[in-house]
């Protein structure tokens, strides 16, 4: 049987969004208040390496912080450093290891930690890490995927601390890009629709989503993605809360929409099967994607890391 739980909240944030570092972003700026930074005795380095960070498994898994002033001995470029801000008085970095093994398997990290993918580890971090890891890995992923500048080409250099790109040619500015998404709960009395993807594993459905396009508000993003994806009309449409979502940048609004109609005509190219599920249909699927392990086929709902989780335990709180 469902067991009721909160909903996100402050004290109890969705999953990458509990971040409490202090980004500091006035003083991004200043060169000279973050090479003050670059030179506390206390400050430290998340390494990353091929996207993944670095994770101390000793006991339980959190955040394997190096002292910035060893990190440097074999690593002195500290160009790429980006500051991700103050923890109290702890100034925090993150940067990206380009060697081509694994530095924390055959390198200079070994037995530092181990660099595990984030979306592997974030639920067995606390919620403040889950959050800085997932900041940190969105932006050295656009570091990565933004060394040119669009405007003429040339290779871009870093600034702002890490948080700004800018080309030395024709001197364009370049920010890190979050790409809002909506995804939607759509609702008609005591059922929901859900959908899934050919990706998805077996007997996983979960809620329907798209990107936000130019021009549009959340509200016309909702009701035209449902339209597009499963030929549902639907009128109402409530914002829940959001998710931070790093894989590689995008911002989840999560939004309830109720249904106006019922016939489902889905898009082949964007789902394999939709459907309407009752109330006790998704409270035993919501359970089982908490408390089995997947692999056995059975129907089952996104795990608790996914904002669709919640969304869909809101529902059933809701109409409890």
């Amino acid at each position: 049987m469902f067991v009721a739980m909160d909903i996100p909240s402050p004290d109890d944030p969705i999953t990458f969004g509990g971040n409490q570092l202090d980004r500091a972003a006035l003083l991004r700026q200043d060169d000279a208040a973050i090479d003050a930074f670059k030179s506390h005795k206390d400050a430290t380095v998340l390494p990353f390496w091929d996207l993944r960070g670095l994770i101390d498994i000793e006991v339980d898994p959190m955040l394997a912080w190096q002292p910035l002033k060893q990190l440097r001995y074999y690593c002195p470029d500290d160009s790429e450093l980006l500051f991700l801000g103050l923890d109290g008085e702890i100034p925090r970095f993150a940067i990206a290891l380009d060697e081509e093994s694994d530095p924390a398997r055959d390198g200079q990290l070994k037995g530092r930690g181990k660099f595990i993918d984030v979306r592997t580890v974030a639920s067995q971090l606390s919620a403040h890490e889950a959050g800085v890891l997932a900041h940190a890995r969105s932006v050295i992923d656009w570091h990565i995927r933004h060394r040119f500048c669009a405007n003429c080409g040339c290779k871009t250099e870093t600034a702002a601390a890490g948080n700004t790109r800018e080309c030395p040619d024709c001197k364009t500015q370049h920010f890190p890009r979050t790409d809002p998404v909506s995804i939607m709960l759509v609702v008609k009395g005591d059922k929901c629709l859900l959908g899934r993807k050919a990706m998805f594993p077996p007997g996983m459905y979960s809620a329907l989503a798209g990107f936000i396009e130019p021009g549009e508000t959340i509200e016309d993003a909702v009701r035209r993605e449902v339209l597009e994806e499963s030929g549902i009309k639907t009128s109402e449409v409530r914002y829940m809360f959001s998710q931070p979502w790093p894989f590689p940048s995008s911002l989840m609004m999560g939004c309830i929409a109720e249904a106006i109609s019922e016939e489902i005509t889905i898009d082949e190219e964007e789902l394999e099967h939709a459907g309407w599920f009752t109330r006790d249909e998704i409270a035993e699927a919501l359970e089982r994607s908490i408390n089995s392990p997947p692999g056995d086929g059975l129907f089952r709902m996104p795990h608790p890391i996914a904002i669709a989780h919640h969304l869909i335990r809101a529902w059933l709180l809701e109409t409890a």
